[in-house]
């Protein structure tokens, strides 16, 4: 490598401040004359006790801390926060979950150069963690690994388990009578047992498996359960990993390319991931510098059938992946099928195609979970990107698990999620209507808040798949039925579906990849003659800033896309 830690940090405090103010707040903290001459390694850690995904992580920072001391670096804690989806869902406090993904980015980097860091490994479990994690250490662009907190194990009420869409699903069963009141407590007290992040692949789990795909963490690591012992054993391997990837200068962007991206969205489409990895990683392949547009994302589905059986759409958890051979053994037949670019490195220092070597070419026979190449869930991917007069930037659906994903109906058009959320409570959405949910998008939000409730709801109604759905904002990793997410352009930037008025027809069609809306050029120009901006919701503060900066969901709804 070029420079060594130690010549890096003399010349920057040679250069840059006295060297003895310097060294001796290192002293203030224990260091020795000999720790000069070490890596200082940065050690990003999520641990809080806000949510079960993230109040498992102090152990594995722990571990971080002793595997680095040990790999003969010096490890430099700082923390970084996390909000929770799952109880933020349906309330004020999910306009701040896309906005934290962008503070723990800008807290990795703002550390890591402030710091004159030699590497980082970042810690997270919560679904923005990976994405914020994975940007920063992308900015950074020193040496970096990013290890997951580990996933929950299911839950478990009358011989069914449960996770935390069980929750939100049990809403509409209730509210619709098809559910006794003790069930739904039952269920709401039980379907989550303990630390981890939610089960299925949802957002964490599709993100940290991408990662794992990526190169940016170990093998095998993206599945573990948070509450089982070698989850901690591979984070002390993950630092001795990091410590030699800093001697050999390996850094992020050298990992994160667009073969690799092509390699993690690959991964995504072969596991039935969520919606929002298009929006991470259109973010992701923007901190890296990488040419990757939302209609890359249509071009892998095409190819890469979807070989796992695992919920939202499926049956199966993360922990059982894990238990039925994990990322490895689905990277694996996808890299035997030339579905795979195995030549690109990873943070081990292999090849992807190394990394895979001892894996078998084939899924064990005693498992359901990953199938062969030859025997998919699905010929093709689940994400799929829709254009049409309503979306012209484009949008994603997930269009597995449903009999018929074509749906023309009228349009119930509403301004918020709560006026939604409500109408369905109240029966007053019907089978063939096309809900219509505005303003929610990355300015409108803003943030672009996920709309598990609605859906949940629908799906508890039994309305799951003869009701469509499409907003401007996102849907949780657990959602499924007949929705389209990230319409862009958003209504509040003047897009067609601020047009939208109620008995409107609206056409879903995943086999045509169009989401169109039958309302003739001319019509749709007055309407926009018509049309008035809203005044912003916010003025002040972390939410403004985000709606003032925040670039299209069809660029990644990042905040430094200046053009």
């Amino acid at each position: 490598m070029s420079q060594t830690p130690a010549n890096r940090r003399s010349k920057n405090i040679t250069e840059g401040v006295a060297r003895a103010p310097n060294r001796s707040m290192y002293y203030g903290m224990g260091y020795q004359e000999s720790d000069f001459g070490k890596p200082m390694i940065g050690v990003a850690n999520g641990h809080s006790t806000i949510t079960p995904c993230n109040s498992g992580l102090q152990k594995l920072a722990d571990a971080a801390v002793i595997g680095l001391k040990e790999a003969g670096a010096n490890p430099q804690i700082f923390g970084t926060p996390t909000i929770s989806d799952g109880m933020a869902m349906g309330t004020e406090g999910m306009k701040y979950s896309l906005v934290s993904r962008e503070v723990i980015a800008d807290c990795i980097e703002t550390c890591v150069g402030g710091q004159w860091m030699d590497g980082c490994l970042a810690i997270g479990g919560c679904d923005k963690n990976m994405p914020g994690a994975m940007m920063g250490l992308i900015r950074a662009n020193v040496p970096g690994i990013f290890v997951y907190g580990g996933t929950i194990l299911p839950g478990r009420y009358k011989g069914q388990d449960l996770n935390i869409v069980s929750v939100f699903e049990a809403v509409g069963q209730f509210s619709a009578g098809k559910m006794s009141e003790e069930d739904f407590c039952q269920i709401e007290k039980r379907a989550i047992p303990g630390s981890g992040s939610c089960g299925g692949m949802y957002t964490a789990n599709t993100m940290s498996s991408s990662f794992e795909a990526l190169g940016m963490s170990l093998p095998f690591s993206s599945t573990m359960a948070n509450v089982e012992d070698p989850i901690v054993a591979y984070t002390s391997e993950a630092a001795r990993v990091l410590v030699e990837a800093v001697k050999a200068d390996l850094k992020p962007r050298d990992i994160v390319t667009k073969k690799s991206i092509e390699n993690a969205v690959s991964v995504i489409m072969a596991t039935g991931g969520s919606t929002n990895a298009v929006l991470h990683f259109l973010a992701i392949a923007h901190a890296a510098g990488v040419e990757w547009t939302i209609d890359d994302f249509e071009r892998v589905r095409r190819r890469v059938p979807v070989i796992c059986d695992l919920k939202p759409s499926g049956k199966y958890m993360a922990i059982d992946l894990h238990r039925a051979g994990g990322i490895p053994q689905v990277m694996k037949v996808l890299l035997n099928a030339g579905l795979l670019h195995g030549d690109c490195i990873t943070i081990t220092g292999k090849t992807v195609a190394e990394n895979l070597a001892d894996v078998p070419d084939a899924p064990r026979a005693d498992q359901e979970v990953i199938r062969t190449i030859d025997n998919p869930m699905y010929a093709q991917g689940h994400l799929a990107i829709l254009k049409g007069n309503l979306s012209p930037e484009g949008c994603v659906a997930k269009i597995t698990g449903l009999k018929n994903p074509v749906i023309t109906g009228p349009a119930r058009v509403f301004d918020d999620e709560q006026s939604a959320l409500a109408a369905i409570m109240a029966n007053q959405i019907k089978a063939g209507d096309v809900m219509v949910l505005r303003y929610l998008g990355p300015k409108g939000g803003p943030g672009m808040p996920e709309m598990l409730a609605p859906t949940g709801a629908l799906i508890g109604q039994g309305l799951g798949e003869s009701v469509g759905l499409i907003t401007d904002g996102r849907f949780s990793g657990g959602t499924w039925g007949m929705v389209v997410g990230h319409v862009a352009p958003e209504a509040y930037d003047g897009g067609v579906i601020a047009l939208v008025q109620e008995g409107d027809r609206i056409t879903i069609d995943a086999h045509q990849l169009l989401l169109e809306l039958h309302v003739d050029a001319t019509e749709l120009a007055t309407r926009k003659a018509a049309w008035v901006k809203p005044a912003p919701r916010y003025t002040r503060g972390v939410l403004a800033k985000f709606a003032k900066n925040a670039s299209s969901a069809s660029s990644g709804a990042v905040l430094d896309r200046f053009e």
